[in-house]
Parts: structure tokens; C-alpha cells; sequence
């Protein structure tokens, strides 16, 4: 029975001698095997993430996040290359086309891989990854106006879009009239769009002296560009204000020189009859205006037909603060302090409005 018990013992222990010798035997070829799996799998990975867009990139990220990973009460996690801090990491906000631009310092090819980026993506409409010489630029185009809040930690950017009614009480839309390859009139070498710019850039001051934190203020330009009708009005609207300016000066039909000379404000006339609407709003514009420069009063003017009026969902007001083709005016429109003035009756304007319950 012994023997029996040796004899079978005996051929265990050579059937495993074979399987382990065999297994070394083989095991170079296993091991290359198993490297070469890997490999196969990291390629298949980034073909298929090579393929997806930006957006499906983040989508995908957050569908196949680890629950650790996920854990972030902000929107979006934007991974920090090594040696990177969340200081250096510039973030743009271009309200008009609802562009926010993320620079991230010694970012590569590779970033969106090595350091996939996790979040919500429901106010993200595209988003794309470029790569410059010392640097990674993110750009994610948003489905409407949003201010950016960032916080951070030692691996991480993490950002929140937040709306303008989130965070202010009163929001207001300016656009400086015309810009770039679109003058406007052009009298005795001033260009329109030049002073209705110098106006809007005093608004622009009086606002920010006033130190009202809970009024949002959002700007079509502030320099010499010349964004298209509907960008003008899909600011105003995608960032739900409560008013819309637009600055304009006038010039006569033929474009004379004429004694013609005065402010008027145009509303839309489609929308009269709504109560605290552009109508009213025209109203209180040109009252302050006239209380301000002491110009004629040319009326009320209806604008249904202008785009940026038809199209805007607030009460709008488009100012003419006066005439180029008259003499006196246009050398009061090109003075600095007139245009300060100008931009006085403005801002008077929308706090009265606001102060009347719009």
C-alpha cells in the first residue's frame, strides 16, 4: 500500500516538474505575449479615442470613470500636467461667440490622454484640443453666455459655469454701433464707429466706478472689430438680459451737411403695446439723453426693421446721439468730455429703468 501511495506521489511530483519546466520553457514567449496584448490593447484604445471628437472624448472619460475619479461636486475636472500649477493655467472668456479658451502650460500631444478630463457636459456644444509650442489650448463652445468659476487642487482644475442670473440681480447688454470694415457715416474724416466705441468705453468706466457687484454688464466690442448683427443680438439674448443698448449716431438721407440736428431713440413698434417694454424703455433713453446734452428732441423713432431690434427678447433701445451731418454736432460728438456726457445719459437711463421695475 506504501509503495502504491509512493508510486502515485511520485507521479504528481513529475507531472508538475513537467508543467513548471514547461511553463519556463515557455515563459519568454508568454511574457512576450502578454506584452504585446497590452500593446495591442493601449493601440486599439487610442485609434478608437483618436476617433471621437473632443466632446465624445470628455463623454466617454465620465461614462468610464472610476467612482473616485467622479467624486467632484464642480462641473468639469481639467487634469494639471506635472510641474504645472492651477496658477499658471490662463482661462479666456469670449462672451460674444460663448467661447471659453483654457492655456495650459507644457501640455502635449497626448494631454487629453494622459490626463483625461472628466465632467458635465450639458451646456457644452464642441470642444477642441490644439497644441502650440509651449502649450495645450482647450476651447469649449458653450450653448449660451456663462461666467467661469475655477477652484483647484494639486492635480487638478476644476471648473463651474455659472449664468449671469446666478450671480448678478440686473443684466445689461451695450454695443458700440458698426466697427472694422464697417464704418458707419464718415464725416470730414471721423468715422462713426469710432465715437460710438469712445461712448460705449465711457459707459464702460462709469460702470465699473460704480462698484455695483450685483449688475452684470456684457459688451458687444470694445475695440475696433465688427461682430455680425446676429452675434450682437444672440448676446443680449443667450445671456438673458433685462436691457439692450445699442449706440448708434445719425447723418441725414443724402448725407449733407445740413442744419438737421438732435437725438432720437428707436424702439420696436411690433412690441408697443407691452407693458415696461422697448417702447418705454426708448422713452426713458431719450429723456435722459435730452436731460444730459441738452440736444433736440427728435422723438421716438420705430426700428422693427433692424435686426438687433426684431430679433432682441428684452426691452431694446437704440440711441442716436446726434446727427454728423450737423456742424456743431459732429464737433461735440468728436470732444471727449461730450462723450463722456453721452455716456452719462446712458448710464442714467438704464439705472432709471431699473429703478422703474424693469
Amino acid at each position: 500500500m506504501e509503495e502504491k501511495i509512493a508510486r502515485i506521489a511520485a507521479g504528481i511530483m513529475g507531472f508538475m516538474a513537467l508543467v513548471i519546466a514547461s511553463a519556463l520553457f515557455y515563459f519568454p514567449e508568454l511574457h512576450i505575449w502578454a506584452e504585446e496584448t497590452a500593446e495591442e490593447q493601449r493601440r486599439l484604445r487610442a485609434q478608437r479615442e483618436a476617433s471621437m471628437t473632443g466632446l465624445e472624448m470628455l463623454q466617454y472619460n465620465t461614462a468610464n470613470a472610476r467612482e473616485e475619479d467622479a467624486d467632484f461636486a464642480q462641473q468639469l475636472r481639467v487634469g494639471l500636467p506635472d510641474q504645472v500649477t492651477a496658477e499658471e493655467v490662463i482661462i479666456e472668456n469670449d462672451y460674444l461667440t460663448q467661447t471659453v479658451t483654457i492655456h495650459i502650460p507644457q501640455a502635449k500631444e497626448d494631454y487629453l490622454y494622459d490626463y483625461p478630463m472628466v465632467g458635465g457636459s450639458s451646456h457644452i456644444d464642441d470642444l477642441i484640443y490644439d497644441i502650440e509650442p509651449e502649450e495645450g489650448i482647450i476651447e469649449i463652445a458653450l450653448d449660451s453666455v456663462y461666467e467661469v468659476e475655477r477652484t483647484a487642487d494639486e492635480h487638478y482644475l476644476y471648473l463651474d459655469f455659472r449664468t449671469p442670473q446666478e450671480l448678478y440681480d440686473k443684466v445689461v447688454v451695450i454695443d458700440a454701433g458698426h466697427g472694422g470694415s464697417q464704418p458707419g457715416a464718415i464725416k470730414q474724416g471721423v468715422y462713426e464707429k469710432d465715437i460710438d466705441l469712445a461712448i460705449v468705453l465711457e459707459l464702460k468706466k462709469l460702470f465699473e466706478e460704480s462698484g455695483q457687484e450685483d449688475i452684470g454688464v456684457y459688451y458687444t466690442r470694445t475695440d475696433d472689430s465688427n461682430p455680425s448683427l446676429a452675434q450682437r443680438a444672440d448676446l443680449a439674448n443667450k445671456a438673458g438680459a433685462d436691457l439692450f443698448v445699442s449706440v448708434h449716431n445719425n447723418s441725414t438721407t443724402s448725407g449733407r451737411m445740413s442744419s438737421i440736428s438732435g437725438t432720437t431713440v428707436l424702439y420696436d413698434e411690433a412690441k408697443a403695446d407691452q407693458e415696461k417694454g422697448s417702447m418705454q424703455f426708448a422713452q426713458i433713453c431719450l429723456e435722459e439723453m435730452l436731460a444730459e446734452l441738452g440736444t433736440n428732441d427728435k422723438g421716438l423713432t420705430p426700428g422693427n426693421d433692424i435686426y438687433i431690434i426684431r430679433t432682441a427678447e428684452m426691452p431694446v433701445a437704440l440711441i442716436e446721439v446726434g446727427f454728423m451731418t450737423n456742424q456743431e454736432e459732429l464737433n461735440n460728438l468728436n470732444d471727449p468730455e461730450y462723450q463722456k456726457r453721452a455716456a452719462q445719459g446712458i448710464y442714467n437711463a438704464i439705472c432709471r429703468a431699473w429703478e422703474e421695475g424693469y
